[in-house]
């Protein structure tokens, strides 16, 4: 079966093709980091590394890159509100983002380019731009003519007048056109800024990324991903200022946009007041239940969240780990195998996470059933090793499960296998109301107990 993949560009899906099978590029907007990553920001995050993972099994070399923003008046805004240089807010931003990402599952991209580090390639590009024609300097400023690209708008899809209003973009006196957008403005202390030919400045947020994916990828790319609300302005002007900027070659060949994050019937921002912090969200949830409900819905539609979303992906993945324990209890070890072809086949169907899911989960009751029905050990192993890479693949079920149930191991955890040994022990001794009031003190403690055939087991509640 070939890679589907639903083009924004065409609005269709379409065969994947790519340009040099031996070398797949993949570009995905990375995060501004001013502040924590919120549940929002996690979406593309999520979805396009695991886009990485699936094109990797079929090709042998996936460029995966996904940038850092780290020049943006956002970030001027917090260093100014915080009375801190700006590098502190962007490295304090970069290192948190990387650790809620990583416990989310979301592995490092291939290449991970700074906007800051690649600021000459941006004023390289920029007076290509102008030497061609389709940029011009005003006023410190240099800005992209719309007016000479004849295919600007075939991304989003709107008439020009439309996507001025759209954008809600500035209309400077020094603009030709009110659409015209920015590839260099100048900069006044504390702002960073760099020499140029246009004076001292820094780039347009636009353009950083189309620099950045010609520096790493090459100028044509296989695909380029972001989430819906990238697709105008930001996407358009990429589109723009490459194909103009490399002779009219092709920018990316598909464009690829994650739907909305969702709370109740509204849209998550922050006028609304309704953000979700991953940071936070952390504090309180494993990883693995955030990244379960993530891909709970496809990535193109808008994706409901709630606590009871959270609870429930909690719920199938202990169901999951149960499974699992009991498999690796009766076998020891067991090494992933290949994924089963369905559950890639949902997968390589424009990453259709809830068809994946749906296999995933009848994989796991099939080997349920199989334990329950004492099975013999070549299909218990074999169901349990595609089972373990089912989840490898789409990264969930990554945790040993003793690991999982227990959560994180802490100082208490002696102290805790203490008090159920000793409540096994008084259930041995028919000491019923002692047993009674050891559990009462673990359920105190936030442990949920498990009695089996083969003793007690215990994890913490979640």
């Amino acid at each position: 079966m070939t890679i589907r993949l639903y083009n924004t560009l065409t609005r269709r899906k379409e065969d994947f093709q790519p340009q040099d099978p031996e070398r797949v590029t993949l570009y995905a907007c990375g995060p501004t980091v001013y502040n924590y990553a919120h549940i929002g920001n996690a979406r593309p995050a999520v979805v396009f590394e695991l886009l990485s993972r699936v094109l990797a099994r079929r090709y042998p070399q996936v460029v995966y890159a996904r940038n850092i923003t780290d020049v943006d008046d956002k970030i001027n805004a917090a260093a100014a509100e915080q009375d801190v240089p700006i590098e502190v807010i962007s490295s304090r931003y970069t290192a948190a983002y990387h650790q809620d990402m990583g416990a989310l599952g979301v592995r490092l991209p291939t290449v991970e380019p700074y906007a800051t580090r690649h600021i000459p390639q941006m004023i390289a590009m920029i007076q290509r731009l102008i030497d061609s024609g389709h940029a011009y300097a005003a006023e410190g400023h240099v800005l992209f003519a719309i007016d000479t690209y004849d295919d600007y708008g075939a991304l989003s899809r709107r008439d020009r007048d439309e996507m001025v209003a759209g954008a809600r973009v500035e209309v400077a006196p020094y603009k030709r056109h009110p659409g015209d957008f920015v590839l260099w403005k100048p900069s006044v202390d504390p702002q960073p800024g760099w020499d140029s030919p246009w004076g001292w400045g820094r780039p347009g947020w636009h353009l950083e990324c189309s620099a950045m994916a010609e520096e790493h990828l090459g100028e044509t790319i296989d695909i380029h991903g972001g989430g819906q609300d990238l697709v105008f302005p930001h996407h358009e002007n990429e589109i723009a200022q490459s194909v103009c900027a490399h002779g009219g070659r092709t920018f990316a060949r598909y464009w690829m946009h994650n739907g909305f994050v969702n709370m109740g019937d509204e849209k998550m921002s922050k006028s609304l007041g309704n953000i979700l912090i991953v940071h936070d969200l952390l504090e309180h949830h494993p990883g693995e239940a955030l990244r379960y409900v993530l891909l709970s819905a496809h990535y193109r539609q808008p994706l409901e969240w709630s606590a009871e979303a959270i609870a429930q992906a909690r719920r199938t993945l202990d169901r999951m780990y149960a499974v699992l324990r009991d498999a690796l209890g009766r076998l020891g070890e067991v090494a992933a195998s290949e994924p089963g072809a369905d559950f890639v086949a949902a997968l390589e169907d424009d990453l259709n996470t809830p068809e994946a899911l749906a296999e995933m989960n009848g994989l796991s009751r099939r080997l349920g059933q199989a334990l329950g029905e004492s099975a013999d050990e070549a299909r218990l192993r074999g169901l349990t090793a595609e089972l373990l890479a089912d989840g490898e693949l789409i990264g969930l079920l990554t945790t040993h499960p003793e690991t999982w149930f227990k959560g994180e191991a802490g100082e208490d955890d002696a102290a805790i296998d203490a008090l159920v040994a000793e409540r096994d022990q008084a259930r041995a001794d028919r000491n019923f109301a002692r047993a009674d009031d050891l559990r009462d003190q673990l359920t105190g403690m936030g442990i949920v107990l498990e009695d089996g055939a083969e003793g007690t087991r215990w994890r913490r509640g979640g």
